[in-house]
């Protein structure tokens, strides 16, 4: 059977699971966006990001008559 589990890294058990985890060659396996290359739902790349940020930009300000 195969587990699926969150571990945030930024916290101190975090850190002490994934080293101790890091310690088995076999049976476990990271799973890696930016190795794999499969981007989690919701992310979008850079330009998208501020294509975005600009078009809000431009909708407040006629919103609010800035423009």
């Amino acid at each position: 059977m195969i587990h699926t589990v969150k571990i945030d890294d930024k916290t101190r058990n975090g850190k002490k699971i994934l080293n101790e985890l890091r310690h088995y060659r076999s049976g476990v396996e990271f799973e890696n966006p930016a190795v794999t290359g499969v981007v989690p739902e919701g992310y979008v790349t850079g330009d998208e990001f501020e294509a975005q940020v600009k078009e809000n930009i431009n909708s407040y300000c006629k919103k609010n008559g800035i423009l």
